[in-house]
């Protein structure tokens, strides 16, 4: 029998997958097997191991996957076979988290085991709310409580009596069924119906609700208004001041469900500043980069690079498989030496900085094909010899382009663009989950969507239809796209500024 694996009993915090801990991100990618919870963003899931196991034992109510003592055996059952065990849970794992019971049942099977703690919901809602629970001079306490006893106590060890006469803040956690039954309890208990009450549902989520009110009225209010599980309840003099401090709900693409079609590796960045402005995104790659299956051409033209005048990468992608490609023939930086460098895009610049370790020579104002063509014909390169790198489904404009203004071009393919496996069924998957946009960075991105969309292009347009450039743009337009909007620049910030300027009013 192997030794036991460890078993990290992680905090994935309330929601925001920004505020997991550096140490609970560190586990996530090195486990080999992730065993996660309903409130653990789903987004944390795309750091761990492509190996690694996934597991999802989340509970909904009125439906449970596992019971808890069958998720603590099946914790259990992985660590003995010998792996590291990421054990990711919503929140705080010690705070109503049931991670002391995990935490009990490890230390009974002799599992090692390491607890790390997360930013619980607690806390975390009602601040995402607008609500700090302690302020001066309105609420030196807090009181956190659970809205969901073991069902088989044999009688409830709240004490309403004393938490009706507390001044500071209370907040109910996970008691979303037994709402109405909290506040009657309080209210019979002596505090005020008028009291000031918040209810946060999914708090610090892109998909965060609030409301506020009395408490006699404030279970109503929220049921009206749609709200229901998770939801936190706060009660006390600080709901009143979401009206003054709201500043999570109320950002320019907040409660907006966008799609993202770029390539895996370039998801990250994109959702970062989508989500900065209150997006909830969701990450579908239409296509996958992947190295030439036969490079012999590419390291061909990198074995001879010093016969070149130029050298034009047209996307980081390009610059990436010329750096894989170097690093198997043992080239380096200094291979460049009396060779100019073109990229288009400041992006694709900085991919050239860092990953080959040189300055580009000429980057266009604007970030397009066209525009390198034109810089370079206005230095003059009749009679150049100019590498022109591509993708296998890059369109030919750079090297007819060039070849017009006298120069003679060879345009080797460095990387290859595929349709992930699975995608097809993702793809509908994305759309019925309810999407409000689409968005598309490339035209190789809108070929693939539609094609695995068998070229329906309905559910694409019962959505905002936003590209970045007017290349991808026209693209879509060509397949029956109607675009709604348009990035005046090829960078992410451009692109994500444009969706903020859509919705604003």
């Amino acid at each position: 029998m192997p030794s036991p694996g460890k078993v990290s009993l992680v905090g994935a915090g309330p929601g925001d997958p920004g505020l997991i801990t550096a140490k609970g991100l560190k586990l996530i990618q090195e486990s080999d097997v992730v065993i996660y919870d309903r409130l653990a963003n789903p987004a944390l899931l795309v750091h761990a191991s492509p190996d690694a196991e996934l597991i999802d034992v989340g509970k909904i109510p009125g439906r449970t996957r596992l019971r808890q003592p069958e998720i603590n055996n099946l914790i259990i059952e992985k660590a003995l076979e010998g792996n590291s065990v990421c054990r990711l849970k919503g929140g705080d794992p010690f705070v109503f988290g049931r991670g002391g019971e995990e935490a009990l049942a490890l230390v009974e099977a002799g599992v090692p085991w390491e607890v790390v703690p997360g930013v619980t919901s607690a806390v975390a809602a009602a601040a995402y709310a607008g609500i700090p629970v302690t302020h001066r001079g309105l609420a030196t306490s807090v009181t956190f409580i659970t809205g969901s006893e073991d069902p088989e106590k044999p009688e409830s060890q709240i004490n309403f009596e004393s938490l009706a006469k507390m001044t500071g803040t209370i907040v109910f956690m996970m008691g979303w069924s037994a709402l109405p039954d909290i506040a009657a309890q309080l209210i019979a208990a002596g505090m005020s119906p008028e009291r000031p009450a918040s209810i946060i549902m999914w708090g610090s989520w892109n998909r965060q609700r609030a409301v506020s009110g009395p408490l006699s009225n404030i279970a109503a209010i929220a049921t009206e208004a749609g709200l229901s599980s998770p939801a936190a309840f706060v009660i006390g003099e600080v709901t009143e001041l979401r009206s003054s401090l709201q500043w999570f709900d109320n950002k320019p693409l907040f409660g907006k469900k966008i799609l993202i079609t770029r390539t895996r590796s370039q998801v990250s960045r994109f959702r970062s500043l989508l989500e900065a402005e209150g997006a909830e995104c969701v990450e579908f790659p239409a296509i996958s980069i992947v190295p030439v299956e036969d490079p012999s051409q590419l390291d061909a033209a990198l074995s001879n690079i010093s016969s070149y005048d130029w050298v034009v990468f047209s996307s980081s992608n390009g610059v990436r498989g010329v750096s894989e490609r170097m690093d198997a023939l043992g080239m380096d930086s200094r291979a460049f030496a009396g060779v100019q460098v073109a990229a288009v895009g400041p992006a694709t610049g900085v991919t050239v900085k860092e990953l080959l370790g040189i300055s580009s020579d000429l980057v266009p104002e604007e970030y397009v094909s066209e525009a390198v063509v034109s810089a370079l014909t206005e230095l003059g390169v009749d009679g150049s010899r100019i590498l022109a790198i591509r993708s296998d489904l890059g369109r030919d404009a750079l090297e007819k382009g060039l070849e017009g203004a006298g120069a003679s071009v060879d345009a080797i393919v460095a990387y290859q663009t595929v349709a992930p496996d699975d995608s097809a069924a993702r793809a509908k998957e994305a759309f019925e989950s309810g999407l409000d946009v689409t968005t598309f960075t490339s035209s190789s991105g809108v070929d693939n969507l539609l094609n695995l969309l068998d070229g329906e292009t309905d559910l694409i347009n019962a959505t905002i239809v936003a590209c970045m450039g007017p290349i991808t743009a026209a693209r879509a337009e060509e397949r029956g796209l109607n675009v709604d909007v348009m990035a005046s620049e090829r960078t992410m910030e451009s692109f994500t500024q444009a969706l903020v300027d859509h919705f604003s009013p």
